[in-house]
């Protein structure tokens, strides 16, 4: 591919291709403290087994007709709405990286290694989120929902990372937290890293090069070495 030198910093990856929600930072589990709260508001419980879809499409809409649905007619949807906003607001407000993401990248940028997400979510959201934390300058560019055609499992947003950096499959390495990103990152060619977010099944995550709890259990050369082992 155009613009790919080659450079390895002396390991065989030249770029490090990460998911944004629930990998980066855990927006999951906060979006479904803000679901929660909200069908709290109106007395009832949210389902939590069915709330995460098993894609990386946006199904806000869904899960606001699902609400309509068990309320009944007295549903009022702009106040539904603007009571998640303000509950979701407050939680992502004290939102940072997740556990150990931070050391990986400094080691990453230490050993030359090149940064990018690849996330089904809209340009504006992540680089709202990573701006706030002081991180959005750390990754080089990202390839989003927005900008392809199909979510995750598609492996779209992952071709189109790997074409801006210009950069083989074979010498990135994605990190998701979800079976789906897992499937559109080998999809696209990439071995995988999986941390399954906090309501994910680890024993779903079958097709994984590397199965971790965190990021703050191994150093990211280690996680690195794992993932090649597996060629």
């Amino acid at each position: 591919m155009a613009g790919y030198s080659g450079h390895t910093a002396g390991m065989g990856m030249d770029a490090l291709v990460f998911d944004f929600d629930g990998l980066l930072m855990d927006t999951e589990t906060t979006s479904l403290l803000a679901w929660q709260d909200l069908w709290r508001w109106h007395g009832l419980e949210l389902d939590v087994a069915g709330f995460f879809a098993r894609h990386g499409g946006d199904v806000t809409a869904e899960r606001y007709a699902a609400l309509a649905a068990a309320v009944g007619p007295a549903y009022d949807q702009d106040a539904s709405h603007a009571r998640r906003q303000a509950v979701r607001t407050e939680l992502y407000a004290a939102l940072e990286l997740s556990a150990g993401i931070g050391p990986w990248l400094d080691d990453a940028e230490a050993l030359g290694i090149r940064l990018a997400v690849a996330s089904s979510s809209p340009r504006e959201w992540i680089d709202g989120h990573l701006d706030r934390i002081g991180q959005r300058d750390r990754f080089e560019l990202l390839a989003c929902g927005d900008e392809v055609r199909a979510a995750k499992p598609a492996p779209d947003v992952y071709l189109l990372a790997l074409s801006r950096l210009g950069v083989p499959a074979e010498r990135a390495l994605a990190f998701e937290d979800t079976v789906h990103g897992v499937a559109a990152a080998q999809a696209a060619g990439l071995r995988c890293v999986a941390i399954p977010h906090p309501n994910a099944d680890p024993a779903l995550f079958t097709t994984a090069d590397v199965l971790l709890t965190s990021a703050a259990e191994i150093s990211l050369e280690s996680v690195i070495a794992r993932a090649e082992r597996r060629q």
